[in-house]
C-alpha cells in the first residue's frame, strides 16, 4: 500500500481549521500531512495505525498526531444506523508564535507539539472534557475558537494517562520500512481465511523468519503473530456484528482451526466469549 500525501487547506486568515468527518475509504489509506491533527473519534471502531503503532480504536479515542506521520483509521463496526465519524483539528506550528511561546506559561504547549512526533493516545476521564470542547469548537469562528482550542490544550496538558504510539518519529528513512510492513499488512489481510504463514510473508521482504520476526516487533512494537490475533479477531467481531452466522462458522472464516482456541483469543482481546458479545450487541439493538 504506497503512502499518501494529503495537503490540508487551511484557509487565509485562519491558523486552523475543525472538521466534523465521515470515516470512509479514504481514512483506511495510510497518509501523511505537514499538520499537526488532533483526532477523536466519535463513532465507530476498528484498526488504527499510526506510525510504527497498529492498534484497535473505538469511540471516543484521541490521538494527537505531529507532521508527517503517518496514519489511517480502517472501520471494521459501526452501531447499525450510525456513521462512521470523527472530529479533527488541523493546524501548524505556528498556532502559536515563536514569540507567544516565549510567555513562561506556553513552554509546556511547545513540548506537546514535539512530544506528538510519536503520536499520543489520551486516555481518562479528562477525554470526556477535551470532546466537549471540540464538539464545542466545531460551531465557532473567530477569536472564540482560538481560545477554546487553547483551552482544549489546556486539558491535554491536564491528562496524566497517555501513551506514546509510534516507536519513534517518522523520517524520510522511515518510509521504506512503511512500504515493507504494507506488503506484509496486505498479505495478512488476503490470506487470513486461507492461511497465513510466518514463512511466506518472511519470503516478501526476502528475510529470514528468525529475521524477519526481529524486523517485525521493531517496527511495529507488536509480535507477527500477535497482528495476526488481531485481524482475526476483528473479523470475527465484524461477523458477530453483521451477520447470523454460528460462531462456529465465524471462527473458520477468520482463521481458526479449533474452536477453543477462537474462544480464547476472543475473551482475551475483547473482554468476552463471540457468544457473550453477540448476546451484548442483540441486546444494545433492543
Amino acid at each position: 500500500m504506497e503512502l499518501v500525501f494529503e495537503k490540508i487547506h487551511v484557509p487565509d486568515k485562519h491558523s486552523f481549521i475543525t472538521r466534523n468527518m465521515i470515516l470512509n475509504h479514504h481514512s483506511t489509506k495510510i497518509h501523511s500531512h505537514k499538520n499537526f491533527e488532533l483526532n477523536l473519534i466519535t463513532c465507530g471502531a476498528g484498526k488504527r495505525l499510526v506510525g510504527s503503532h497498529i492498534a484497535p480504536f473505538e469511540e471516543g479515542d484521541l490521538v494527537l498526531m505531529g507532521p508527517d506521520l503517518p496514519h489511517c483509521w480502517d472501520i471494521l463496526y459501526c452501531e447499525e444506523g450510525k456513521t462512521p465519524s470523527c472530529i479533527v483539528v488541523h493546524f501548524y506550528e505556528n498556532i502559536i508564535s515563536s514569540d507567544f511561546f516565549n510567555i513562561p506559561e506556553l513552554h509546556c504547549v511547545e513540548e506537546l507539539l514535539k512530544e506528538s512526533a510519536k503520536g499520543i493516545f489520551f486516555q481518562g476521564e479528562k477525554v470526556a472534557r477535551v470532546r466537549q470542547k471540540m464538539e464545542k469548537l466545531c460551531k465557532l469562528t473567530g477569536l472564540p475558537s482560538y481560545i477554546t482550542l487553547l483551552e482544549i490544550f489546556c486539558v491535554l496538558l491536564d491528562i496524566e494517562e497517555k501513551e506514546f504510539l509510534s516507536v519513534t518519529p517518522y523520517s524520510e528513512s522511515f518510509k521504506k520500512d512503511l512500504d515493507r510492513i504494507n506488503l506484509v499488512y496486505q498479505y495478512v489481510l488476503q490470506n487470513i481465511q486461507s492461511g497465513v504463514k510466518q514463512e511466506e510473508a518472511a519470503a516478501l521482504l526476502h528475510m529470514a523468519p528468525g529475521s524477519f520476526c526481529r524486523y517485525f516487533r521493531s517496527k511495529t512494537n507488536i509480535t507477527f503473530m500477535e497482528y495476526v490475533k488481531k485481524v482475526r479477531i476483528g473479523l470475527a467481531s465484524r461477523m458477530l456484528l453483521e451477520s447470523d452466522k454460528r460462531i462456529s462458522e465465524i471462527c473458520y472464516e477468520s482463521g481458526y482451526n479449533n474452536i477453543a482456541n477462537f474462544n480464547h483469543h476472543f475473551k482475551t482481546t475483547m473482554g468476552k466469549t463471540p457468544s457473550e458479545f453477540r448476546k451484548t450487541l442483540q441486546e444494545l439493538e433492543n
